[in-house]
């Protein structure tokens, strides 16, 4: 990978589209695929990691929310940890737009790694002149 790579940074409905096969999922599929083949990087915060998870399971059942992460375990994307830089990070974004806590840490993800976020949330419309975004829906 180059300098100029891409970073890609997935917000919780992005992965949930590409999961579902819903709206979005075929753009989220062209960039896993080019990160496999070392053409991007893919990043998600472990807290969005954690909404697909519980989302998952709220809908569909433990058993479904156990397989959803073994499949995504399996997916060329980098999951981020969180540390207190990263949480006071979200926080700040928290304090200053209204999104959701879990979207701050995608938001946060995507300004660290100078990252593009990928999402079809409209929430995010508050941030778009804060953190460049890919709409998928």
């Amino acid at each position: 990978m180059s300098d100029s790579t891409t970073v890609y940074v997935l917000d919780s409905y992005a992965l949930l589209a590409y999961l579902g096969g819903e709206t979005g999922e075929g753009r989220v599929k062209e960039i896993l695929h080019e990160t496999s083949r070392g053409n991007n990087r893919t990043l998600m915060s472990l807290i969005n990691l954690g909404e697909v998870v519980y989302i998952t399971e709220r809908e569909r059942g433990l058993a479904k929310a156990q397989e959803v992460l073994a499949i995504i375990e399996q997916l060329p994307i980098e999951i981020l940890s969180v540390d207190r830089q990263v949480v006071l990070g979200a926080a700040h974004v928290k304090a200053n737009y209204p999104v959701a806590y879990a979207d701050a840490f995608a938001i946060t993800a995507a300004q660290a790694n100078d990252g593009v976020l990928v999402t079809g949330d409209p929430e995010f419309k508050v941030v778009k002149d804060v953190v460049r975004i890919e709409w998928i829906g």
